[in-house]
């Protein structure tokens, strides 16, 4: 039948954007979402790069990239579902005086080096406090969402027996990067000085956001339902609109969309990626992206 809908298998996590989606308050006549029952979409991630359960999803990334990079052709969608400040995540003792530029020798732990926040600290510590990779000693207490990527040979596994923090506070390592909430803020300190100061004018000055979580759809989906993919794309920005999420004029957005809102951001984890020996090659966004520039553009 000519009207009959695409029904798509979909996982988001839960935030005030996807809420609307959630719910049923974004209309289609062209698509139908099962929507997984998922809050956390980190949970999922293995969902979609080694099950492929999902005709869209989000995702890491660096995941994406690294999925990407293994052959598993899922196409990258113009659409951020969230992003932050990094320059906050990498946390040392108290009572440890050292600064970013004073890492080299130094223990710095992390839940997963594949993990999209320590990249874009690394990147960061790279690009504007002039340290080299092999520098640093890193320690990484799990290994990658997609099956096929193994750390480099520099990266260290650590026992999972402690949380970062304990093996920090116990002396374990020196350093830790950490994107979520941190329960010893008495005991801890950032390693950049006035973190949010730092990162607000290196965006500005760069054009750069990290970018964390972004939407993929499958290949084979692109090329049977180019339309179904346009719809996604278009509902994904209703619902963000709907849950009044969307920018304020001339602020810098954390969750762009578009062509355009993007690619500084992600011409950079890309570069980051591929100098941190997570992917073989320096990808083009065009790669990434296949034909969902002209397939929205056409819809």
């Amino acid at each position: 039948m000519q009207n009959e809908k695409t029904s798509l298998k979909a996982m988001f996590g839960t935030y005030p954007k996807t809420a609307p989606l959630k719910a049923g308050q974004v209309a289609s006549d062209i698509v139908e979402l099962d929507i997984a029952p998922v809050d956390n979409a980190q949970s999922a991630f293995k969902d979609v790069v080694r099950a492929h359960l999902f005709d869209v999803a989000e995702l890491a990334v660096v995941t994406y990239l690294l999925a990407f990079d293994a052959g598993h052709r899922y196409r990258l969608l113009p659409f951020v579902m969230n992003g932050n400040f990094h320059h906050k995540s990498l946390y040392a003792r108290a009572d440890d005086e050292f600064g970013p530029r004073e890492l080299k020798g130094r223990r710095v732990a992390m839940r997963s080096y594949s993990q999209t926040t320590p990249a874009w600290v690394r990147g960061i510590l790279c690009d504007e406090y002039g340290i080299d990779m092999r520098d640093v000693h890193w320690w990484s207490q799990q290994g990658a969402h997609v099956a096929e990527y193994k750390d480099p040979e520099w990266v260290r596994g650590m026992d999972k027996s402690l949380s970062l923090e304990e093996a920090l506070l116990a002396g374990q390592v020196d350093a830790i990067i950490a994107g979520g909430a941190i329960e010893n803020k008495d005991r801890l300190r950032h390693v950049i000085a006035s973190p949010l100061e730092a990162a607000r004018a290196w965006s500005e000055r760069t054009g750069v956001v990290p970018i964390n979580h972004v939407v993929v759809v499958k290949d084979e989906l692109l090329k049977t339902s180019p339309r179904a993919v346009a719809e996604i794309y278009r509902m994904l920005i209703e619902s963000r609109a709907l849950a009044g999420d969307m920018p304020a004029p001339a602020s810098r957005d954390l969750q762009p969309f578009g062509f355009d809102a993007l690619d500084a951001s992600l011409r950079k984890v890309i570069d980051y990626a591929f100098e941190q020996q997570m992917i073989s090659k320096r990808y083009s966004p065009e790669e990434l992206y296949g034909d969902v520039r002209n397939v929205l553009e056409k819809n």
